[in-house]
């Protein structure tokens, strides 16, 4: 069998497969690789027309990542999908609460989910400046809860809930609040994806150098 093995040759042909697919499609230049990095992760063009920035989302974003700004992740795919050189190199932690004993306790006992008092958790902690949510909609809606009362003040939201049950309605719902955002619209998204927009914006970083 015949087939490409070089690791760097398959990712250059990938973005000129995604290059030539969108055709008349383009993008601000600072937007452009976030977009194709969606698009060679999941291999689904629909992300170019999903994918959408308010209220500044990615300046925000860039700046809160300069910064070091810890991050809180929904899920530990997200952890594990984030680059770690380049967290490591950027003097970025990534944290996520909802596998801690007493957060399991508390929404048991609550008859809520993990993920919302892992939200709840994280807001104790002035550190975290990114929010990431990659699975849990109750999550999203509970930090959108927490900044209309003033109790969470993020710096920049990363909004891919995937799903059926309450993921576009969560991401509708930042439409209520000003923080800068980064959403994937309607059912799409996940923690591949979160992870995805995260490297790449840390990418971008590391071509500033």
């Amino acid at each position: 069998m015949q087939y490409m093995n070089d690791p760097r040759g398959i990712e250059e042909r990938s973005f000129e497969i995604i290059t030539e697919e969108l055709g008349d499609k383009s993008f601000p230049a600072e937007i452009d690789p976030i977009v194709k990095r969606i698009i060679r992760t999941t291999a689904d063009f629909e992300y170019a027309d999903l994918l959408e920035f308010l209220n500044g989302g990615y300046e925000a974003g860039m700046e809160a990542l300069r910064a070091g700004k810890k991050i809180y992740a929904d899920t530990r795919m997200i952890q594990s999908g984030v680059n770690k050189k380049a967290l490591a190199d950027n003097g970025i932690e990534i944290v996520n609460y909802s596998h801690d004993p007493d957060v399991a306790k508390e929404a048991k006992e609550r008859g809520v989910t993990r993920s919302t008092v892992a939200m709840e958790k994280a807001f104790k902690d002035d550190t975290i400046g990114i929010y990431a949510i990659g699975n849990a909609p109750t999550a999203l809606f509970t930090l959108i809860e927490n900044i209309k009362t003033g109790k969470a003040k993020p710096d920049v939201i990363i909004g891919a809930p995937i799903g059926f049950v309450g993921a576009a309605d969560s991401k509708e719902a930042l439409d209520q609040v000003d923080t800068p955002s980064i959403r994937i619209n309607g059912r799409k998204g996940g923690s591949p994806v979160v992870a995805t927009i995260l490297n790449a914006m840390m990418y971008q970083m590391h071509r500033e150098w």
